[in-house]
């Protein structure tokens, strides 16, 4: 689904509400926030002034909640734990160059039950034809809440030592056979018992999935994994199955949307119904440049994408 910035955010002025920013209009909006507690994004709708409160919504949008769930999926990488989505709050968006998503979401840890609120800034950078990228999202932001005014670091590195040249280089278009007998240890082969359990498995393909369909779904449709192949310079240290939590590595997936064509319908795009049943390959890249909550997915061009 295209992200389109007319959403209703229903948002009401600190003006006009009983939570008035406690200083005079003149005063620069970065420290009137400081003073009341807020941040932009997250709490304070960027496009007013003065800044308007982002009330609650708990909508439904596919496209948010797979950002939410993105930045939620690079938390649970980078600490070791193991939270789950319940779903989104609220949230805003912001055109940089690309467009940002600020997510404010529901959690839940499995271990206690426990309920939370988390937050995550997902940029969307768009169709980038270099490397043979067709989708790019990089997560920012990706932290349990209450935060303030914490600085956030968007400068992703641009040649980030924490990531090996291989990464840097064109996506591949798949893997070969011969590649993959000939250096085994570069490669894992998921196991048919390990691909329906594995959070991590299941969001690359919605990703590889969303970008197949150019944003353009408006709800979940039935996907199912068939294979997956992942390709990482990363060693494991006691089971091969650790080079699916590698920082950086490139993922051959092969899967199904097990779906009637003539039931989707996709935001006015009616066409793209009849190209989403049935199977599927993608290559998702995931790198990771070495800073706290930083993480980048890259899905390839199809042939179809590449003859546009």
């Amino acid at each position: 689904m295209a992200p389109t910035a007319s959403r209703d955010k229903r948002a009401r002025t600190c003006e006009s509400s009983e939570e008035r920013l406690p200083v005079p209009e003149r005063v620069p909006r970065l420290l009137a926030l400081k003073r009341c507690g807020r941040a932009y994004g997250f709490d304070m709708d960027f496009n007013s002034d003065p800044p308007s409160l982002i009330e609650p919504e708990w909508g439904e949008e596919y496209d948010i909640g797979l950002y939410g769930r993105i930045g939620l999926q690079c938390h649970n990488l980078q600490k070791g734990t193991n939270f789950k989505f319940k779903r989104w709050e609220k949230h805003s968006m912001q055109m940089t160059g690309s467009m940002d998503f600020y997510v404010t979401l529901e959690a839940m840890d499995p271990a206690n039950g426990s309920v939370f609120s988390f937050q995550t800034l997902l940029r969307d950078q768009g169709r980038r034809s270099p490397l043979g990228v067709r989708f790019s999202l990089l997560n920012i932001v990706s932290r349990i809440t209450p935060i303030g005014n914490v600085p956030v670091d968007h400068h992703w590195d641009k040649d980030p030592p924490a990531i090996h040249d291989f990464y840097k280089s064109p996506l591949p278009k798949w893997f070969s056979d011969e590649a993959l007998a000939c250096d085994s240890k570069k490669y894992y082969v998921v196991p048919e018992s390990e691909l329906h359990d594995n959070d991590l498995l299941q969001l690359l393909m919605e990703v590889a999935f969303f970008s197949k369909a150019d944003r353009c779904l408006d709800a979940y449709l039935p996907l199912e994994l068939n294979s997956v192949v992942v390709e990482t310079f990363e060693d494991y240290t006691t089971e091969a199955r650790e080079k699916l939590k590698a920082n950086n590595a490139i993922f051959y997936l092969s899967y199904k949307c097990c779906t009637d064509p003539s039931s989707v319908t996709l935001s006015g795009y009616p066409h793209l119904s009849t190209t989403l049943a049935g199977d599927h390959h993608a290559v998702v890249r995931k790198t990771m440049d070495g800073k706290p909550e930083h993480m980048r997915l890259e899905v390839s061009l199809t042939e179809k994408q590449e003859k546009e």
